[in-house]
């Protein structure tokens, strides 16, 4: 198997519009919930998100291309155009049939077709946008960020709800393994804020209700923890193979070593009790990338702050790494972006590759009481500087898929 390296980030996210800012804010504990602007919340009882704020999409388009976009392929192709221009990559130098874009959701664009009946049925047939299909199709971001840049090699978009964005880092890797694509853009976005979507969550009862206090709202891991925030936003990499970047000389963040895929085969939103497949994803994971369990110091959680989900991935992460578990940091970016849902993987990989880079692992604020049945080192509030050399990124997603992936330092 071939060895991809990770030489390019970019990011959109509620505590920033790039890598720089998102880190610094996400070190510090800085939270990006607040009440929902996009549209009036009134009678909903969320209230609350982690919007993207002060995102212009002609900083990296033109008119006629932002307004045949959804919001959510607009936020691709900006995190995609920050991860190449990082990654110094011209790729109008390369082969474009072997460069490939991996860019995943979890929605697509629900928000498109919610306002597309809106206008059927207030205005007629005839003022239907033309382009309302092409928007909201799941494909489009992935297809969107290849045409800006005459990519011609695999592109993909794979639906895996919340697990989406690492599944995207998953499936990078199996093309690299099979010889498909030297250069892959990847990543995940999602841009689901609407009524529509909230009056669902809401009526699910998944998401927090806690309105008098936006910032505090998102508690993984925390015993007073009532759901999760919805987010948005995208981020991307670019994934070399090892030959492709030294041979351009490129910086080199950190290896993608490997990842696994799994599914509950339980229930089409709760988890299963026992964490039984999601310990697997982290055990085959760590197979696949020929990483030790001791190896392994820091997690980036899945984390929601969900009663379900947090207790299951702690059962989880005891099954797959035993009494390692108890050694390892864990931390959980979902307490300050909210829940990305199709994004919200690749947002955890980022964090990895940052924690990596920079020996440091941000916190997972709110965490005031931890609940008893969540008894790992969750790195409340206070970043903590370590050496990170190994990182595990869980995913957990609706209908039981599961996503582990591993990064490690790169050793030359």
């Amino acid at each position: 198997m071939a060895r991809a390296v990770i030489t390019g980030l970019g990011c959109i996210t509620p505590i920033g519009l790039g890598v720089e800012e998102f880190w610094k804010n996400l070190v510090a504990g800085v939270s990006g919930v607040g009440r929902i602007t996009s549209f009036d919340p009134s009678g909903l009882g969320c209230q609350i998100a982690a919007e993207v704020k002060g995102f212009d999409p002609l900083k990296y388009m033109d008119t006629r291309a932002a307004r045949r976009m959804a919001r959510f392929s607009q936020f691709a192709v900006a995190a995609a155009a920050q991860a190449i221009a990082d990654a110094s990559l011209d790729l109008t130098t390369l082969n474009p049939y072997r460069v490939g874009v991996v860019m995943n959701t979890g929605g697509g664009g629900v928000a498109d077709i919610a306002e597309g009946e809106k206008v059927l049925l207030e205005k007629g047939p005839g003022r239907v946008s033309a382009f309302l299909v092409p928007m909201l199709a799941p494909n489009m971001p992935s297809c969107q960020v290849a045409m800006a840049y005459g990519i011609k090699g695999p592109v993909v978009t794979s639906v895996a709800a919340c697990a989406a964005g690492t599944y995207a880092l998953v499936e990078a890797k199996f093309l690299v393994d099979r010889g498909e694509a030297e250069v892959i853009i990847v990543g995940g976005t999602e841009a689901g804020l609407h009524p529509l979507t909230f009056a669902a969550f809401d009526n699910m009862r998944a998401l927090s209700r806690r309105n008098h206090d936006p910032q505090g709202a998102c508690r993984p891991f925390d015993r007073q923890r009532d759901g999760f925030v919805f987010g948005e936003g995208a981020v991307a990499m670019v994934v070399e193979t090892l030959e492709h970047a030294l041979a351009r000389g490129a910086r080199i963040y950190a290896e993608l070593a490997g990842g696994a895929l799994t599914c509950d085969a339980y229930h089409i939103t709760a988890p299963e009790p026992s964490g039984e497949a999601a310990a697997q994803a982290m055990i085959r994971a760590m197979v696949n990338a020929g990483v030790q369990t001791e190896e392994v110091e820091y997690i980036v959680a899945h984390g929601t702050g969900t009663p379900l989900n947090d207790v299951t991935e702690t059962l989880a992460i005891k099954r797959a790494l035993g009494e390692h578990a108890y050694r390892v940091a864990i931390s959980s970016p979902k307490s300050m972006v909210g829940h990305l849902l199709g994004a919200a993987g690749a947002l955890s990989a980022l964090t990895a590759v940052l924690a990596i880079r920079d020996g440091i692992v941000p916190p997972t604020i709110n965490l005031d009481e931890p609940d008893p049945e969540c008894d790992l080192d969750y790195v409340p509030w206070v970043a903590r500087p370590m050496a990170v050399k190994t990182v595990l990124v869980n995913a957990f997603g609706f209908g039981g898929q599961n996503a582990t992936v591993v990064f490690r330092r790169y050793e030359g």
